[in-house]
């Protein structure tokens, strides 16, 4: 039994990390915040993070392969949109954490540059 809960407990931290891998990419996370603000398409995505098309595309993919973002098609138009609001309370909490943590995490070397 103790094991079958370890296990799962290992699981479990796995997963969080690979969720955690998906926001890890400062574009990625520039598309989730822009996306707070309600569905857009990709030249709107362009638009509002400066990223470059082909840039929001490739991540816009995996985005959705990860299930962190939907898409609508209407004609000839894909709109994007967060695919939780809890992804957006997610991003909220995070920013309410750096408030507090914000000169230990910027004085960490063990993720710069990457």
């Amino acid at each position: 039994m103790t094991q079958i809960v370890a296990d799962h407990k290992t699981a479990t931290i796995e997963q969080r990390a690979k969720l955690f891998r998906g926001f890890a990419d400062p574009s990625r996370l520039a598309i989730l915040g822009a996306l707070c603000g309600g569905p857009l398409v990709v030249h709107e995505l362009v638009e509002r993070t400066g990223l470059s098309q082909p840039n929001v595309s490739n991540h816009l993919r995996c985005l959705l392969k990860c299930g962190l973002v939907k898409s609508d098609r209407n004609g000839r138009f894909v709109r994007y949109r967060i695919s939780s609001a809890r992804i957006a309370m997610l991003l909220s909490d995070v920013d309410e954490l750096l408030d507090v943590v914000a000169e230990g995490v910027e004085a960490c070397d063990n993720y710069r540059g990457r």
